[in-house]
């Protein structure tokens, strides 16, 4: 059964490195974007595509298409955007540059929903902002760093309540290291074919 809640994807980069639409590149023959929206599509019951290139996205007829209200404050602009026409309080958002997102993860950090406002895997490097849960509650805290230009997506969290979800509870989810891997660049989609 799906759960009330949104999945959100970003997928508004400017692509500088790539020089293409990331959601649209293969990895062994399956785009990131379908790849993604196939894992969305076991667990949410809304799935919005968040996307300064809306006319590239209209085969995904089942799926919401909205454009930045706050335009090139990047993916904390992103995450307000979805936040703001999900239908649902709660959202998972993700890049749409992450090729090898866990179903049973997500699921995981969905049944973690409750007190909290943001749901995040936190790794001995820091946070994983871009494959976390966060609440409507979020948003006008989100809104103040927009209007102040600060767009680091993290600068909000102590603004909220937070569960960070260790890395020894996400290890079992990420046998192979590449879970939070995000391909930027030409060489990164090279090394994973």
């Amino acid at each position: 059964m799906k759960k009330d809640m949104t999945g959100i994807i970003l997928a508004g980069g400017r692509n500088s490195r790539m020089k293409a639409p990331k959601a649209f590149l293969e990895i062994n023959g399956i785009r990131l974007i379908d790849n993604i929206l196939a894992v969305y599509q076991g667990i949410f019951s809304e799935i919005i595509i968040v996307t300064n290139d809306p006319l590239s996205y209209t085969e995904f007829s089942d799926t919401a298409i909205v454009t930045d209200i706050y335009k090139g404050k990047g993916p904390l602009g992103g995450i307000y955007t979805g936040l703001f026409y999900a239908a649902n309080n709660y959202s998972f958002v993700a890049a749409c540059d992450m090729p090898f997102l866990n179903k049973d993860l997500i699921i995981y950090l969905t049944e973690q929903v409750g007190k909290h406002d943001i749901i995040v895997p936190q790794l001995p490097d820091g946070f994983q902002p871009l494959h976390a849960i966060y609440s409507q509650n979020c948003l006008s805290h989100i809104k103040k760093l927009l209007n102040a230009d600060k767009l680091k997506i993290t600068g909000f969290y102590k603004e909220v309540r937070l569960l960070n979800i260790p890395e020894e509870k996400i290890k079992p989810f990420n046998k192979d290291g590449r879970l939070f891997l995000n391909i930027n660049t030409p060489e990164d989609l090279k090394a994973q074919q």
